[in-house]
């Protein structure tokens, strides 16, 4: 009763923290945030810019930096984190996988990934076309007198491009996680460029798009979900396909009678701590512009990483009696997924609060939820990023404040029509990843089989997928 009473005393207080004060929602912006100008420009075609903004060197450089960040997110960031979470004949297998999808999700983001999700609208806000396909019209041109540069308010289009092209890369390599140890590395190459190809870019339209059905861009949206920086694009759709992938392809040999501990936990904490620090490009990156939006969403973002580090443990202490390493460092990552979508638009202290959330809430479905019903998501990839990026997309909602986002009060500003938006822009991208991963799934074994070998997975996947250890003592 102590412990729960504790609980509920903290949350309560974390509510009454990030609600706003009058004399705050009194006070006008200095200017609207950043990304709203980015977005507006980011599904038209250079050419029908008649005035384009000044290229701002400040902004560029930011969006620059915030790339090379999330890029380090996917390695040695996640191959660190995932690679020390699985036994050491797999280390490989999985550090594989992250750097493999840095090449071929690069490449399709440039044939066709960046104007599936950026270019105009087909199916009225489902998906783009193909105006930005093989990046016409986002590289440079020579009209033979002088250099055409088209941009996305004050930046580049290619550097615009650049930064979204490191989310599609890091998304399917999340989707590892859940599968890690078993399947094969052919398999995972083509259902990654599937998955990529039928439910990032779709989702990424709906909700980033200025014609997506739900985007808070489009005007006309009679749904208008809040999603800063991939909440929904990134971690509902991962996470919700992990399990999909953990349900269809089946256990591991031996899980459930034999010990699978993480190989090496100093991995795992050096790869969180990266992903930390890469966060800050992740999130406040997706302003679009170094301003009061990306202070915001820096600050908001190191909050939530910070109370879901202590919230975490905290459960971890409360109810097993020792705070561990794992915990801490999967408290950080909840913390950092759940604040993704609502970094900005809510208050640094809303940010706690979502860590808080996380924490406890991730804490739950990795342990309770997942030993109840027995499925086998190898790295948490489904407890973490789909259920921490399901409590973000709805308490984005909740928390979100016209002093940060003008326009878009929350329900502790007395609007739960914008929780009603987040929760059908959610469901519709759970619903279309689970439905589009489960036939990709089947296709994939159709193709080319799923599963490695009995032999091999009790062998390991670096000899048996790759010829190679991860660990060779001379």
């Amino acid at each position: 009763m102590s412990k729960t009473f504790a609980l509920t005393s903290v949350l309560g207080w974390m509510l009454m923290f990030a609600s706003p004060s009058p004399m705050l929602l009194a006070q006008e912006p200095d200017a609207a945030p950043a990304e709203e100008a980015v977005a507006a420009a980011a599904d038209t075609p250079a050419e029908a810019v008649e005035t384009p903004p000044e290229l701002n060197g400040a902004d560029i450089a930011w969006m620059l930096v915030s790339s090379a960040l999330v890029l380090m997110m996917t390695a040695p960031g996640l191959a660190l984190f995932y690679g020390g979470l699985v036994r050491k004949k797999n280390v490989l297998s999985v550090m594989m996988q992250c750097v493999f999808l840095m090449g071929l999700m690069s490449l399709i983001w440039a044939a066709y990934g960046y104007s599936l999700a950026f270019s105009g609208d087909v199916g009225g806000g489902f998906v783009g076309d193909f105006g930005f396909a093989a990046m016409q019209g986002v590289s440079a041109t020579w009209d033979g007198a002088t250099q055409q540069v088209p941009q996305v308010a004050t930046i580049p289009r290619l550097v615009h491009f650049v930064f979204q092209m490191m989310f599609f890369i890091i998304t399917p390599g999340l989707i590892c996680g859940a599968f890690a140890e078993r399947m094969k590395f052919s398999s995972m190459v083509l259902f990654s460029a599937l998955w990529g190809t039928l439910v990032y870019c779709p989702v990424a339209h709906w909700v980033w798009s200025d014609y997506g059905w739900c985007s808070e861009f489009n005007p006309q949206a009679a749904y208008r979900a809040l999603d800063f920086a991939g909440g929904t694009v990134v971690h509902i759709t991962s996470g919700f396909s992990a399990l999909v992938c953990a349900l269809m392809l089946g256990r591991r040999v031996g899980f459930g009678q034999e010990p699978m501990p993480p190989h090496n936990l100093t991995y795992t904490c050096i790869g969180a701590a990266l992903l930390w620090v890469g966060w800050f490009g992740f999130n406040a990156g997706s302003a679009g512009a170094a301003g009061f939006s990306a202070a915001n969403a820096f600050v908001a973002t190191h909050l939530a990483a910070a109370m879901g580090t202590v919230a975490w443990a905290g459960m971890e202490w409360l109810f097993r009696g020792k705070p561990s390493i794992l915990g801490a460092c999967s408290g950080a990552v909840a913390g950092l997924v759940c604040v993704t979508p609502a970094c900005g638009s809510c208050s640094p202290a809303g940010g706690i609060c979502l860590g808080l959330i996380a924490g406890v809430g991730c804490y739950i479905a990795c342990t309770s939820v997942k030993n109840k019903f027995g499925y086998d998501d190898s790295l948490d990839a489904f407890g973490v990023h789909g259920v921490g990026g399901l409590l973000g997309a709805i308490f984005t909602g909740v928390f979100a404040t016209q002093s940060v986002k003008p326009g878009f009060p929350g329900l502790l500003e007395g609007n739960p029509q914008q929780v009603v938006a987040q929760a059908v822009g959610a469901g519709a991208a759970i619903v279309w990843a689970v439905v589009v991963t489960a036939v990709l799934i089947k296709v994939v074994d159709a193709i080319l089989g799923l599963r490695v070998s009995q032999k091999s997975e009790v062998e390991g996947l670096d000899i048996g997928e790759h010829g190679e250890e991860g660990y060779i003592f001379v």
